[in-house]
């Protein structure tokens, strides 16, 4: 009986390995057909925005585009810890932040793209 139990364990091994290799390539020939075209940038994003005088203060007198002007904004925050202790969505404004945020002493940080947009033509 341990003779046909391993015949059998056998053929069974067989038979997956077959499976196995027929299914190898369709799942390659489909991968190679869903090729994605690679991304282009929106022009909008990369147009150069000059600062206020009080944002200028922040992220510097030149033009940058909007991202950028995100990104250094976050970089002071985390310089100077400004993000909230209990409730880490929320920024902290200080002496150079509080004209920006306008009456407010903290805002959101989904709020941040909002506030900026008044301070960059």
């Amino acid at each position: 009986m341990a003779k046909k139990a391993k015949k059998t364990a056998k053929k069974a091994a067989k038979k997956s390995a077959k499976k196995a290799a027929k299914k190898a390539p369709k799942k390659a020939a489909k991968k190679a057909a869903k090729k994605k075209s690679a991304r282009k940038p929106n022009a909008a994003f990369m147009a150069p925005l000059t600062p206020s005088p009080q944002l200028a203060e922040v992220v510097g007198s030149k033009g940058l585009p909007r991202t950028e002007i995100i990104k250094k904004i976050w970089d002071y925050i985390k310089k100077k810890g400004l993000q909230d202790k209990k409730n880490r969505r929320m920024i902290n404004a200080d002496d150079k932040l509080k004209p920006i945020f306008g009456t407010k002493d903290q805002i959101s940080m989904f709020e941040l793209a909002k506030v900026v947009s008044k301070h960059v033509k």
